[in-house]
């Protein structure tokens, strides 16, 4: 990830607020429960780690469940350890004995952030258990423990309930892939079967960069402590910030044109800034050379010097989006709900060049189609009268304001639902940790360079070990954007080819014959555009990502697979869809609003849409230059 961050000028004055400046970083220790084993980790732990004391507001059966603190062995830091919590799919399956004959697979799931718990994605994506907005418990009929033993495993070191010294935080990825291999030796003492059994490590979000750096601390290892058959990012933060942020501006755009009111001549200003960015990267199949590193060209009207001192993380990335919202930028100052969107529209681009960069946000792309949306587009400019920010990065499609509840705090915190966990005492759970690369000031600056900068060596290696690679995006995400996957996957090397032969076109299906998204399978790696899911997909469409779980990350599913013939004729298994083979997959005309759990459904008048169909499909067709080969 480049050392940038976009931030509007006028939320940097508040940056130094927000920062803690601590003498002395939190520190944080397992506590140790009665019962618990001496000596080293072995199967004796399991009575141990078992949760076995009521959960508070579950009235439903849960199966066998497993929970604690493990070392991740650092020397010289007893007290850094990971938290899990394993479920397993039938009764003994966790707990049956190794063996060469047990070949039953298992998985990891693992957040992002930098600092994010995974127990977000356990409690409103993809666990068995469900928290509702109203803080009832309920059963997750799409658990992903429903296909293999899975474990949800907060990490790094003081995340979630995660413990670490003061002193002992992770300098790097580096160390991030050394601590998870410690603590899986560990995990497979407690559960031997582990150890051989096929692990299916999954993630999402800033998993684009935990995941491939504890890919490359278990290829260095000549005995490594699992065997992990297969890796999964969702929504992955693996390019570079503007690669996955600013770039696929556009394309979110043409996916969710509701953001610019299906606005034509706004459609242009965007597409002509984009192209001066160099924005508009060419993905031909097979890719026709290496796509050029894409700089990042800061604004000329106003000094944004943060953008060279840090990297872009999505804790502070969103914090300083709720700043933006109250401290607006001067060229768009909150209009009477009244005022003439024609008068809008026309203040907007009054004064703005066609032919060079815009001075105020120069390539900041996202920014300025935020700023659009809820200042000009309804229902995005409802905010201007509430004190919450109004846009979901993570979901286009959600204008809600403010946005449903999803708080784990007070069942996590519940000292019973504590003590059941086996879970430190030392320490409060919370979603977010600010101090992951033990920086005092809560910035989470991650020092390590983005994945895709090694990429095809971690390619190189994947296939040398016979791991597959599985990425999947949401078409609904503005944060890290389904572009920004296609750019990483056509700029990697892999199988000795140089990204996908033929352009993903491929419809596939979840369990309820409803179409699902597209998918692209060649040389053992996978891609899926999931339809109408957002940033966090298990979480949207729980029903599609367990079919996918279960088909493509798990199991061996042949649809979108690339094959060719004894005379070289390209055959793909479910076939190729010409619609589908568009660089976005359209998204719903729906977009939902209104307070909490109180949705309304807006629809843009029917000609509209047609007319943007119309225009759409020509503009799209025009040829233009284009960065990249």
């Amino acid at each position: 990830m480049t050392r940038t961050r976009r931030v509007l000028a006028a939320a940097l004055v508040l940056l130094a607020n927000i920062h803690v400046g601590a003498a002395q970083l939190p520190s944080s220790f397992p506590h140790k429960y009665p019962g618990q084993p001496s000596g080293d980790f072995s199967p004796a732990w399991q009575r141990y780690f078992e949760v076995t004391q009521k959960l508070p507001n579950v009235t439903f059966n849960l199966g066998r469940s497993y929970a604690g603190n493990i070392p991740v062995q650092r020397a010289g830091h007893p007290n850094n350890t990971l938290f899990f919590y394993g479920f397993e799919k039938s009764k003994g399956s966790l707990t049956a004995p190794a063996g060469s004959s047990n070949q039953e697979p298992w998985g990891i799931w693992l957040n992002g952030g930098p600092g994010s718990s995974s127990m977000y994605g356990l409690f409103f994506e993809n666990g068995p258990i469900r928290i509702q907005p109203d803080y009832r418990v309920s059963s997750n009929p799409y658990g992903w423990n429903k296909v293999a033993d899975y474990f949800w495993i907060d990490q790094p070191v003081g995340v979630g309930y995660s413990t670490a010294d003061a002193d002992g935080y992770v300098a790097d990825e580096e160390q991030v892939g050394a601590d998870f291999m410690g603590f899986l030796a560990n995990l497979v003492k407690v559960f031997p079967s582990l150890a051989t059994r096929p692990l299916h490590l999954t993630g999402e979000s800033y998993a684009g960069y935990y995941i491939p750096y504890i890919m490359k601390a278990y290829f260095g290892l000549s005995n490594p402590p699992v065997k992990i058959a297969k890796i999964a990012i969702g929504d992955g933060s693996i390019t570079s910030g503007q690669v996955f942020e600013l770039l696929p501006a556009l394309s979110v755009i043409e996916t969710y044109p509701q953001l610019i009111g299906y606005d034509q001549e706004v459609y242009k200003y965007f597409k002509e800034q984009s192209k001066l960015c160099g924005y508009n990267v060419n993905l031909t199949y097979p890719q026709n050379g290496t796509i050029p590193h894409v700089p990042l060209v800061l604004p000329s009207q106003r000094d944004v010097p943060f953008f060279l001192e840090n990297t872009l993380s999505h804790k502070s990335f969103m914090s300083q989006l709720a700043h933006r919202h109250s401290l607006q930028a001067v060229k768009l100052q909150k209009r009477e709900q009244e005022a003439n969107l024609a008068l809008w529209k026309r203040d907007f681009l009054t004064g703005r060049p066609t032919d060079t960069l815009d001075p105020w946000y120069g390539c900041l792309l996202l920014d300025m189609f935020i700023d659009y949306a809820i200042n000009y587009t309804y229902p995005w400019n409802l905010s201007q009268t509430t004190d919450t920010f109004g846009f979901n990065v993570y979901d286009v499609t959600d204008a809600t304001n403010p946005q449903i509840n999803q708080d784990a705090s007070l069942f996590l915190n519940d000292p019973r639902t504590r003590d059941a966990l086996h879970a430190p005492k030392s320490k409060p759970w919370a979603l977010g940790f600010h101090y992951v690369f033990g920086n005092p000031d809560g910035d989470n600056v991650d020092p390590s360079v983005e994945p895709m900068i090694w990429f095809t060596e971690f390619a190189t290696n994947a296939s040398a070990h016979g791991v597959g690679v599985v990425l999947y995006s949401g078409n609904k995400d503005a944060l890290i954007a389904h572009r920004s996957t296609e750019i990483a996957i056509q700029n990697t090397t892999f199988g000795g080819i140089q990204g996908f032969t033929v352009k993903p076109s491929t419809p596939w299906y979840n369990d309820a014959r409803k179409f699902a998204g597209i998918i692209r399978q060649e040389r053992n790696w996978t891609y899926a555009l999931f339809d109408r899911a957002g940033h966090l997909v298990p979480g949207d469409q729980p029903l599609s990502a367990l079919t996918f779980l279960r088909e493509f990350i798990i199991g061996d599913n042949k649809t979108g697979l690339v094959t060719r013939t004894s005379t070289g004729k390209v055959v793909v298994v479910g076939g190729q869809n010409a619609t589908l083979a568009e660089d976005i997959l359209p998204g719903s005309d729906e977009i939902y609003y209104g307070p909490g759990a109180k949705v309304s459904t807006y629809v843009f008048p029917s000609a509209t849409r047609a007319a943007w169909r119309s225009f759409i499909r020509t503009e799209t067709a025009l040829p233009s230059p284009t960065a990249g080969a």
